[in-house]
Parts: C-alpha cells; structure tokens; sequence
C-alpha cells in the first residue's frame, strides 16, 4: 500500500497538536509493514526524523510552464514563471471573486524561482491562502509523476491538494479532521475556510473524525452523510522523548500548568478564573500559561487585574523537547477547551504521570476515564477539582499513575491500523 499524504507541518517544526498526530500516524503506519508512506510538506527544513516515512518539500518541485486543472474538472488555469515581485492572489475577501475569475478560465502568472519552483513559507502567514493554492499546483504535478495507490491529507490547508491530486490519479481520497473552522473560531468563522472545508469534505471518498465530536460537527454544520465519517482517535508515542521516562517532582509549591494556543478555542480566560478561585483557598501554587495565540495579551491584562500576576508564569511557545519538562513540575494539568476536537496533549501529560483536569467538551474524553471531567464553563467545578488534588498529594498521585497505565495503551500503531483498514476498503470499492 502507497499512500501519498498530505501535511502542513511535521516535527520539529510545528505549532501544536497537527504535527505531532502526522508524525505519530506515519510512524504507526511505517510499524505495519505493508504500508509506505510519501508524506508532502509545503515546505522541508532538512531536519526532519525520515526514518518512518519518504518527505517531500512542495518548494523542491519544479512546476514552470504547465496547465493545471484547478477548482473543478472543467476549469483550467495555466501558470507561467513570473520573475518579479509576488502576486498575492488570494486573501479572505477576495475569495468569491477568484473563484469567479478561475471559473470563466482567467489565466495568472504566480511567482518561481530560477529553477522553477514555488516559494513556500511553510507557516500560517499571511500568504497562507496564496501557498493553499500553490500546494495544490505541486500536488497536481505529483499526482502526475510518482506511483501510490490512495491519498490521504490533513485539515483544511491541504483540502485543495488531496482534490487536485485526485482529479488527475482517479484515486480515492481520505481527508483527515483534526478541526474545524467551528472549533478554531466558534461562531465567527470565516467563510473563506469553511468553503475549502466544505469543498474537501464533499470531495472526500472517507474522512477520518479524531473524536465523536468532530464527526458531529461535520455531519451537522456541512451536512455530510454519516456513513462517509469513521472516527479513529489519536494516540501517543511510546518513543517519545520523556514521554515514559519522566520523573515526577513533588514540592510543597505546587504548579498547575496550561498547554496550547492561547486562542478562543482553547478556554485560557476560564484558565485564569479558575486560577484567581484556587488562589482564595492556598498561595503555595503557581500557575504556568505555556503557548502564544491572539488572545495572549488579553489574557495578562485581566491576569493584572485580578491581581494575580506574581502566581503567574507566561514562557510563550514550548518546544517538543521542553514539554517533559514541563510535566515534570506540574502536579495538575488543566485543559478547559470551549471545543477541542480531540486534545493529544491531555494523553502526554497522562502519559508523564500528570493528574488532570479537562473540559467535557473535548474528543479526548470520550476516550479516557482517569480523568476529571468538567464543563469548560463551570469554574467553580473545576478549581475545586484542581484545589482537591493539590492538596491530596495522595489522590493526585494515584489518579496519575492510573491515567498513565491509561495513556500507554491509546497506541498510534493501532489507530495505525484502523486507518490501514479504511485504505483497503476504498480500494476494494475501486477495483
């Protein structure tokens, strides 16, 4: 079985929960034996572990001078090298006008280098729509060269890909959700992304939900058909660094800690709510806010408001091999997720023996029982829970050794496994 997959990030260079999961499921697949997978980033740093999979940087491949077939089997748009200044030709407001204008066959000259290749940032800028359309371009090239039997790719950004990519192999496409652009922005979504997902989620010949919830979401917000949607949930890395190996410290100051985008999504003002309640009853405890997001300075200023601020620590973005360190002072990890797809980083902080405390409203709870579950909105809930295990050192270190024994048997090689078997019954269906 080759799979040619689709990706926006992979470690180290990542920014969350995306790369980590698509180094996990490569490696889980890369255990099977029978399955290799050619894994396309739009852009390869030359530092990446390839020992489980064969990647492929969008910005190595020459495209100069070809026709692509672009948004639908009848349009088509020929791009050209262009040696100038960048022609952006996508943003958010203008995303109905280029989908007229490529619709009625309107050529555009995009930019290369000397050798014909794209340029990528390989990041989430503000070229990031731009470089959606350019992988898409590299993914049609691709498509057209190498051998593989199905395609399979992540989230929006490579929507267009996996469909370009379809449209000249004829091969069946799995589209994998991690989230949605109803998880990401609650109710101020933007149209543009919800019109790619939309566009990949109808193109998709099966989509892979991380959690029961984000399986909901689809069905609900993008009225796709229930039986085109397996949930398969994610999993951790035996292997990974720390993960098994670490040491849990217990001092009299005791830290609670926070990991992620400090995004709406995330819940990281009903963080410091909490927080501001567990400090009424003890002052022994330190909260840690590791992670950026738009909402960071927000989230300082009410911090100072509540007069808190000498129990706060914000150290902004944590590398993969700083995060055992962080669990390794943490005596509670709290996740109070509004609307988190799945949320891997709850199972390695289980994994590194760290009692927790999540939101209801999380695909990882649906999977885990030594956990304590609340709702995301009930701060009293949660800082009595988080209050409990502070000063019960006996009770958090029980229910973190359970939830580590927990942790280890949620494997990607067999999430691995059940992905494997959704690429064998769409081929099945295609023969």
């Amino acid at each position: 079985m080759k799979v040619l997959m689709f990706g926006w990030e992979f470690p180290p260079h990542i920014s969350g929960g995306l790369g980590t999961a698509c180094f996990g499921l490569t490696k889980g697949l890369a255990q099977l034996n029978d399955v290799e997978v050619t894994f396309v980033v739009p852009k390869a740093w030359g530092d990446e572990d390839l020992s489980n999979v064969t990647l492929l940087g969008a910005d190595q491949v020459p495209v100069i001078h070809q026709q692509i077939n672009f948004m639908d089997a009848k349009s088509k748009v020929e791009y050209y090298e262009l040696q100038s200044e960048l022609i952006p030709y996508l943003g958010t407001s203008e995303f109905d006008e280029l989908k007229s204008q490529i619709s009625s066959g309107e050529k555009r000259l995009i930019e290369t280098t000397p050798d014909g290749k794209l340029v990528f940032g390989g990041d989430y800028g503000q070229n990031l729509f731009q470089e959606i359309d350019y992988y898409a371009v590299v993914a049609e090239k691709l498509a057209g060269e190498i051998d593989f039997d199905v395609i399979h790719v992540h989230d929006w950004m490579c929507f267009r890909a996996g469909m370009a990519a379809k449209r000249i192999s004829g091969k069946p496409l799995v589209v994998h959700v991690h989230s949605t652009e109803f998880d990401r922005s609650g109710s101020s979504v933007n149209p543009a992304i919800c019109a790619i997902e939309k566009e990949g989620l109808e193109a998709a010949d099966k989509i892979i939900a991380v959690s029961h919830l984000t399986r909901s979401i689809m069905i609900r917000k993008y009225k796709i058909n229930p039986k085109k949607v397996i949930t398969v949930y994610n999993a951790v890395d035996s292997g990974r660094s720390g993960g098994t190996q670490v040491s849990r410290e217990y001092t009299n100051d005791k830290v609670v800690s926070f990991l992620g985008r400090i995004t709406m999504q995330k819940g990281p003002e009903y963080f410091v709510e909490v927080a501001s309640l567990v400090l009424q009853k003890m002052k022994n405890v330190r909260f840690v806010m590791a992670g950026k997001g738009d909402l960071l300075n927000e989230i300082k200023q009410r911090v100072a408001t509540l007069n808190i601020s000498e129990y706060f620590q914000f150290p902004g973005f944590v590398a993969d091999s700083e995060i055992s360190e962080l669990f390794r002072i943490s005596d509670v990890f709290v996740m109070p997720s509004v609307s988190e797809p799945f949320g891997l980083v709850t199972l390695e902080a289980m994994q590194a023996g760290v009692p927790v405390v999540i939101s209801k409203q999380s695909g990882v709870s649906e999977v885990v029982t030594n956990a304590i579950k609340v709702d995301y909105w009930d701060i009293q809930a949660m800082a009595d829970a988080i209050y409990s295990l502070l000063i019960n050192q006996e009770y958090g270190i029980r229910l973190g050794l359970k939830g580590k024994k927990e942790a280890e048997k949620q494997t990607w090689k067999n999430a691995a496994s059940k992905v494997d078997k959704i690429y064998f019954k769409l081929l099945e269906v295609a023969k």
